[in-house]
């Protein structure tokens, strides 16, 4: 979704598809607001991942809501969509979303694990956070997702996904990416022998990320020396937190502003970004992973944020 983006697709190949449907009637007592804090509790608590990738993302969840606070509003999600699953709960899901107050440049954050398990066993793990921000600002947005489908090995996406073209706008590829040497990020972790380079099989998304993106496959299943709790402590966690951080500080936090027809642009690149999410990756994979009812909840709930 820059968010569960279209970089997974190529997971679900380990899935069934979904044959059957649920209609379920949610009690009374389940019928609460997000301001008591369940749905945000269920989602922090990230219960199917290792101690070090839940501690990474409990710190950049942290750190987002801490430094956006007083530009965010509480989530207002219902609570069947901040926590749902298919029939049999054989997939799980939970998501966290907070929209920017009107007067800020933040459109919203969302935050979401989903937890499959895998006909030839084991589960398929995701936990993603992404940010948003509105027209008024041409800054990038912020995207990191960790997909793992066993214990060895998982799939890296880490980047500030560009708002404009770099090659018609070669001051905004300066500004973002050239001079803050975010490249350096990637190269860090490449260096490691358990680092390969992943290509998503879609070329959209392919065509969305910016030159820096990291966009890695991580194997420590023959490594003697690592193994992939190691690797997100002490490599993807310094890295995913630096860039987050110059985020915050460059991108979301520092006021800037741009002329009426840079925003018309802007909202129409940004609404066919947020369109294809919901098109190409979420209207695929989640009636596979929850049902066609659940993820139409879901779903319509989704379009009202990414206002597809």
């Amino acid at each position: 979704m820059a968010t569960i983006s279209g970089l997974v697709n190529s997971c679900y190949q380990f899935l069934p598809p979904s044959s059957t449907s649920i209609s379920q009637s949610y009690p009374a007592r389940f019928r609460i607001s997000c301001s008591m804090n369940s749905g945000r509790e269920k989602f922090m608590e990230f219960p199917y991942v290792s101690g070090p990738h839940r501690d990474l993302m409990l710190q950049l969840v942290s750190s987002v809501e801490t430094r956006l606070g007083s530009s965010l509003q509480p989530c207002t999600l219902p609570p069947q969509v901040q926590h749902f699953s298919n029939p049999t709960a054989t997939a799980q899901a939970s998501l966290h979303i907070r929209s920017g107050i009107s007067s800020s440049q933040i459109d919203f954050m969302l935050g979401a694990w989903i937890h499959c398990q895998l006909p030839s066993g084991g589960a398929l793990n995701i936990t993603s956070l992404s940010a948003y921000l509105r027209p008024s600002t041409d800054a990038p947005h912020f995207l990191m997702e960790l997909i793992q489908s066993s214990p060895t090995s998982l799939v890296l996406i880490l980047d500030l996904t560009p708002r404009k073209d770099l090659i018609s706008y070669p001051d905004y590829l300066k500004t973002y990416y050239e001079d803050p040497q975010l490249d350096k990020h990637r190269q860090r972790l490449q260096v490691l022998p358990e680092v390969s380079p992943y290509f998503s099989p879609s070329l959209y998304i392919r065509a969305v990320v910016s030159p820096t993106a990291i966009m890695v496959s991580i194997d420590a299943g023959t490594s003697e020396s690592a193994s992939i709790e190691g690797i997100i402590q002490d490599h993807i966690s310094p890295i995913a937190k630096e860039l987050l951080e110059f985020w915050l500080d460059s991108c979301a936090c520092l006021e800037t502003s741009v002329g009426d027809l840079e925003k018309v642009y802007l909202a129409e690149r940004d609404g066919i970004i947020k369109n294809k999410t919901i098109e190409i990756d979420l209207g695929s994979s989640f009636p596979r992973l929850f049902g066609q009812e659940v993820a139409n909840r879901v779903l319509d709930v989704l379009k009202g944020y990414y206002n597809a």
